[in-house]
């Protein structure tokens, strides 16, 4: 197995995968599980955790969203709190443009705490190299 850092930062790409039963979603629960077993903590910021809510809000209903952010921090998803240096790191992010401000964040987290960003969205291609980054793939 390549080597991996010992905790994770999810954007809401893969919480999403993982919470409709993608095919990318296993792939998620096999690495939350192994994070947790390696001693090591599942990290998400606030704000994508409300880009999680307003989608599932959206697509289903509120009281699906907060089962569904309830769901995360009940399998151990830590919410991280936006802080100045934070977003500073995340407007830096933005400001080179092609990244959502949600996903600045999470770039910006794993970037902060030296973590693997765990997604399949496309738009971190453009941070390859600068964060460390885990892609998932959505097939069957």
């Amino acid at each position: 197995m390549p080597n991996r850092t010992k905790s994770i930062v999810l954007d809401a790409w893969a919480v999403l995968a993982f919470l409709q039963d993608e095919p990318a979603g296993k792939l998620v629960a096999d690495i939350i599980a192994d994070t947790h077993e390696a001693g090591g903590s599942v990290l998400m910021t606030v704000a994508n955790a409300g880009e999680v809510w307003y989608i599932v809000s959206r697509e289903a209903s509120e009281s699906d969203a907060d089962a569904s952010i309830a769901d995360l921090l009940n399998i151990g998803v830590q919410l991280t709190d936006i802080n100045w240096e934070l977003t500073r790191i995340a407007a830096r992010f933005k400001a080179r443009g092609r990244l959502s401000y949600a996903d600045a964040y999470a770039a910006a987290l794993a970037k902060q705490s030296k973590c693997e960003l765990v997604t399949g969205d496309p738009e971190f291609k453009a941070l390859d190299g600068e964060i460390k980054l885990r892609w998932l793939i959505n097939s069957n």
